[in-house]
């Protein structure tokens, strides 16, 4: 058994989500959020090369030698699949794992927004999943491409680096495909994607312009896409979308996102009062009339108030939603500050030692 399954099996013993390892270091986990140390020595840099290769394909390690850095799933079999990836640093090789969960839960089993599911069973346009690395992007759409893929006959595309979840067929035809094994590039499979008769394309990252504008086409082209945005809420989400474009092409830009965009989720995991889990709270922003014309006109502030305004259509705001947990006691006052945008709304829940801990 590989070296480094030692330390991914205590990793999920533990109900950890991370394993960092870094040369001269021990390896550590990260559990609810905070990261703690395996009861294991440092691991000198000519170890770490060892456990290192010792689960990579060939290929990848020669990318990984000459490129310092690569990407790949890695698998127990009967326990879970991790995200890889292998970097160098100051002090040697290293890597970091993140679990993926053999099963793919349920938009239920994640108690997820009910909304969610009308964005499902749009016919076509932008779906957008946002949210800070490590905020539960990926398990999201997996939930969502499961709950289509067992409601509807379509065939979807997901482009990913790597896949992570890997979905069997159900009602639906679900073609995975991985980049660097399967294509070049995000963009490269995009433009194949639009030749397949695909219904749903899900692109794992929309990290640079070409993917982005080819996304856009496919919306505007009647197909429903879904992608990710490392963004925090909606506006910034719009505003990230257009800027990174050329001034020039911003206008068509916002024309195209005014027509095609339909949801914008955005996510941050929170960790829970009693210290033993995270729960995720969200901002929903959905289609509504007002929506068009205030990107179209660069009016991106005013998406807060139609957001504010829409609740009973099933939006609301980033704030509204901790505060929802902070009422229900599942988190406390001192992590709804610090995930808050209006900080002041949430002063008043902070104690004398929250205070000390945010001025250290």
């Amino acid at each position: 058994m590989p070296r480094i399954d030692d330390f991914l099996l205590a990793m999920v013993d533990k109900g950890g989500s991370d394993l960092h390892l870094c040369s001269e270091l021990p390896p550590k986990i990260r559990v609810h959020g905070d990261l703690e140390p395996l009861d294991e020595p440092p691991i000198p840099p000519d170890e770490m090369e060892r456990i290192l290769h010792e689960i990579c394909p060939d290929e990848k390690w020669a990318w990984y030698q000459e490129n310092r850095d690569q990407d790949f799933a890695y698998e127990i079999r009967n326990v879970a699949r991790f995200r890889v990836n292998f970097m160098y640093n100051h002090f040697g090789p290293g890597a970091v794992m993140r679990i993926i969960p053999t099963k793919i839960l349920t938009l239920e089993d994640l108690h997820l927004p009910p909304v969610l599911t009308q964005v499902c069973e749009y016919p076509a346009g932008l779906v957008l999943v946002t949210g800070p690395t490590g905020s539960g992007k990926s398990t999201t759409l997996a939930a969502m491409m499961d709950y289509i893929n067992t409601k509807y006959h379509k065939h979807i595309i997901t482009i990913e680096d790597p896949i992570e979840f890997v979905h069997r067929n159900k009602e639906s035809i679900i073609v995975q495909r991985e980049v660097g094994s399967d294509t070049t590039s995000f963009a490269a499979a995009l433009r194949g994607a639009m030749r397949a008769d695909p219904d749903i394309i899900l692109v794992g990252e929309m990290r640079d312009l070409e993917t982005i504008s080819l996304a856009l086409s496919c919306a505007a082209m009647g197909l429903l896409v879904f992608g990710t945005l490392h963004t925090n809420n909606a506006p910034k989400t719009v505003d990230r979308i257009i800027d990174a474009f050329p001034a020039d092409e911003q206008p068509q830009i916002r024309a195209m996102l005014a027509q095609s965009l339909r949801a914008v989720i955005s996510q941050l995991l929170c960790r829970t009062a009693d210290g033993k889990g995270r729960v995720a709270t969200h901002e929903i922003l959905l289609h509504h009339e007002a929506l068009g014309s205030t990107i179209r006109e660069g009016m991106i502030s005013n998406i807060r108030s139609i957001i504010e305004q829409s609740a009973g259509r099933g939006m609301k705001s980033m704030d509204s939603d901790l505060m929802r947990l902070l009422d229900e006691g599942r988190i406390t006052g001192y992590e709804a500050f610090m995930k808050a945008s209006n900080k002041q709304e949430f002063e008043k829940f902070l104690t004398k030692e929250d205070h000390n801990r945010i001025n250290e």
